[in-house]
C-alpha cells in the first residue's frame, strides 16, 4: 500500500494537470511523486512539465474523505494492483498519473483476459444486438469486457456482459462519483455489485469535456489486448480507440456493417484499410496476450 505522502502528491498532481500529461508523468518517474510535487510547486521542474500545470494550488479534500468514507479509491502506481506493463506502453501517448476505481475488483485481475468492446452512440438495432452478443459471449468465456459506459454500443456490450453474469469495466471521462450519461445509474450500480469497477483518471467531482472523452481513448485502447469496433461512424472517438490499439501492438477488430449506413462509414474504413481485421464472431477474437 502506497503511503499518505505518496497519495497526497498523487491527488495533488491528478488535480494540477490535464491529462494527458507525458512531461509530468516522466518528471514523477524520475524523482517520485512527493520530491516531484515539491519541485512543481517551487517552480523548479523544467519548462515543459510546468507548462502541463493548469492548476497551482490544488484542493484535494473532497478527494481524500471520498477515499475514508469508502465512496472510491485511488490506485497508484507503487500499489502492488497497478497494471504496469499495460499502463507503461502508454509512454508515448500519456501514462495515467493514478486511477481512480470505484468497487472491489483488482483491475490486474480483471484486465489479465479482458476485451476492448467500444462503437457508436448512435448505433443500430444491429449494432446493439451485435455488441450485447459479443459481451455476453465473452463473459460466458471467462473474459472481462471494457468499454466507456456511454449510450449506444457500450451500453449495449455491458449490458450483455451483466446479463451473462460477468465482471465489465467502464472507464468514466469524469469522476468517478459522477454518472455519465445519467440514464446509466443503475447500470453503474449493477457493474460494481457484479464484481467489475468504475475506473477514471480525473478527480472526484470532475465532469465529463470534449478533451477528457478523447483522453479516455488511450486508456479503453491499453487495457486489454484486443480491440472490438462495433459500429463507428466517420468521426466517432471509437476510431481513435482504434488508432491507439494499432500504436501499442494490440489487436483491432472491426465488426463490417452496411455500405449505406452512416454509423458503420468509419469501422468499414478501418476495413477497408487494413486497419482493423474483419470480425463476424467470436471466436475470430483472439485476446490472448503477446503485447509489446
Amino acid at each position: 500500500m502506497s503511503s499518505p505522502d505518496v497519495l497526497r502528491a498523487r491527488l495533488f498532481l491528478l488535480h494540477a494537470v490535464e491529462p494527458p500529461a507525458p512531461a509530468v508523468h516522466h518528471f514523477v518517474a524520475v524523482h517520485g511523486p512527493v520530491d516531484a510535487v515539491s519541485r512543481i510547486r517551487k517552480g523548479a521542474a523544467p519548462a515543459a512539465v510546468l507548462s502541463e500545470i493548469v492548476r497551482q494550488d490544488p484542493q484535494i479534500e473532497d478527494d481524500l474523505r471520498a477515499i475514508d468514507d469508502g465512496t472510491a479509491r485511488l490506485l497508484v502506481p507503487e500499489d502492488e494492483d497497478w497494471p504496469l506493463r499495460r499502463m507503461s506502453a502508454l509512454a508515448g501517448h500519456g501514462v495515467p498519473l493514478a486511477l481512480w476505481l470505484r468497487g472491489n475488483a483488482s483491475l490486474t485481475v480483471l484486465t489479465d483476459t479482458a476485451v476492448t468492446i467500444t462503437g457508436s452512440r448512435a448505433s443500430s438495432v444491429y449494432g446493439n444486438t451485435i455488441a450485447t452478443h459479443f459481451g455476453g459471449g465473452l463473459a460466458d468465456a471467462g473474459v472481462a469486457v471494457i468499454s466507456g459506459g456511454g449510450l449506444g454500443v457500450d451500453e449495449a456490450a455491458h449490458r450483455g456482459v451483466l446479463a451473462a453474469g460477468g465482471p465489465t469495466v467502464v472507464v468514466l471521462p469524469c469522476g468517478v462519483d459522477r454518472t455519465y450519461p445519467h440514464q446509466h445509474s443503475r447500470l453503474y450500480e449493477q457493474v460494481v455489485d457484479q464484481g467489475g469497477l468504475l475506473l477514471s483518471e480525473y478527480p472526484i467531482g470532475a465532469v465529463p469535456t470534449r478533451r477528457r472523452f478523447h483522453a479516455r481513448c488511450r486508456l479503453l485502447a491499453a487495457l486489454t489486448p484486443a480491440t472490438v469496433i462495433v459500429e463507428a461512424g466517420r468521426r466517432s472517438g471509437a476510431l481513435t480507440v482504434a488508432g491507439v490499439a494499432k500504436d501499442l501492438g494490440r489487436r483491432v477488430y472491426g465488426v463490417p456493417g452496411p455500405i449505406h449506413s452512416a454509423a458503420s462509414t468509419g469501422v468499414n474504413e478501418l476495413l477497408r484499410l487494413g486497419a482493423a481485421s474483419v470480425v463476424t464472431s467470436l471466436d475470430q477474437v483472439d485476446y490472448r496476450e503477446g503485447l509489446r
